[in-house]
């Protein structure tokens, strides 16, 4: 598995003249090694793969790192870095422009004798598309997802405050096996709820409002993303109309996923529903994002984004509306491409759910 990711990213390699490659960043690196640590760094060659870490790293890296040279840095890493540049006799060195600090760089370019090249992200446009070793963590993730909320349908209720709701609900996913968060879990209720990013706070939960759940969790690497807007109490009327709005254009959306449409024709599905039902000025995201090992991920299922949809990619499905003073809904799907169409991730249910 390691072995093929390679290699394509050697075939990047030659196609961009690069000799070498240095990886800093924990999601490339770790999606070419097999490595679940930090701080520590890659450099693969034509022929030669280099895992260089530290005396922290140095056996986790033995145990869980196959296929490459292990070499353990005891002295400043710019020089170490140099020396094996100069003994490998690279010339051009690829680096991860949007994670290398400008200060590292700056340090590097000093000491290592050498071209540095931009990659351009050749190494996530690889992993846009997942195999099935990657298939089945991103689904059990999902799972624990769902199985999470499941179980907050039966914990929540009306006083309770959003804090106690997203303790519980990280509580319940990493009880189920979660490594940890994907990212901050979004718990919004009444008019906070207009609030896309709106992380839990100590305000309570009352009847009337809607409650906005935003969540996912790292299974072994891999990132889930789901969003699910209940109703404590009984709606109103407007409620349920918003509701059913980002339903149905959530619903179309969907049927629309499939190899060779651009990312930006799905994202007008359902864009171009909510701006009819006279929403449109509240729906300011865009439809979707790519999840992988990280919770943002290429490709940007979004307005002006032409790249055409892959069997393989997962993405979201998220269109929302916010409307300031009032409150927001957002219902959110994480889905893979496949061959004919889509699968579903999140099976958790999707009707407008009332809390008593």
């Amino acid at each position: 598995m390691y072995k093929e990711r390679i290699l394509k990213l050697r075939d990047s390699m030659k196609a961009k003249d690069i000799d070498a490659v240095l990886l800093v960043g924990d999601p490339n690196r770790n999606y070419l090694s097999g490595f679940t640590g930090n701080e520590s760094y890659s450099v693969i060659t034509e022929n030669k793969a280099f895992f260089i870490t530290d005396s922290r790293f140095t056996e986790q890296a033995k145990q869980q790192v196959k296929n490459y040279e292990i070499l353990e840095h005891s002295k400043n890493l710019p020089d170490f870095l140099g020396e094996l540049v100069k003994d490998n006799n690279i010339k051009r060195l690829g680096f991860e422009e949007d994670i290398l600090s400008f200060s590292d760089y700056s340090l590097y370019k000093s000491k290592v004798q050498c071209e540095f090249v931009p990659i351009e992200k050749i190494i996530e446009t690889i992993r846009t598309i997942k195999d099935e070793s990657e298939l089945k963590l991103i689904k059990k993730a999902a799972q624990i997802a769902d199985e999470a909320f499941g179980h907050l349908l039966k914990f929540i209720k009306s006083g309770m405050t959003e804090r106690e709701i997203g303790l519980e609900l990280e509580f319940k996913m990493k009880k189920l096996g979660a490594q940890e968060l994907s990212f901050p879990s979004i718990i919004a209720s009444g008019v906070r709820s207009s609030l896309p990013h709106g992380q839990a706070t100590d305000k309570v939960v009352n009847e009337g409002e809607f409650l906005t759940l935003d969540f996912g969790c790292v299974y072994k690497g891999y990132c889930s993303d789901m969003t699910r807007t209940i109703v404590i109490g009984k709606p109103s009327e407007k409620m349920v109309e918003i509701y059913n709005t980002v339903l149905e254009a959530q619903k179309l959306a969907l049927r629309t996923f499939k190899p060779n449409i651009p990312a930006t024709s799905v994202d007008k599905i359902a864009r171009d529903y909510i701006e009819d039902k006279g929403y449109g000025e509240y729906f300011g995201h865009s439809l979707g994002h790519g999840v992988g090992r990280e919770i943002h991920e290429a490709p940007t299922v979004g307005y002006g984004n032409k790249q055409l949809l892959q069997s393989g990619m997962v993405v979201t499905d998220e269109p929302g509306i916010y409307i300031p003073g009032f409150g927001g809904v957002r219902i959110e799907d994480l889905l893979v491409i496949t061959e004919n169409g889509s699968e579903v991730l999140s099976n958790s249910p999707k009707h407008l759910i009332c809390i008593d």
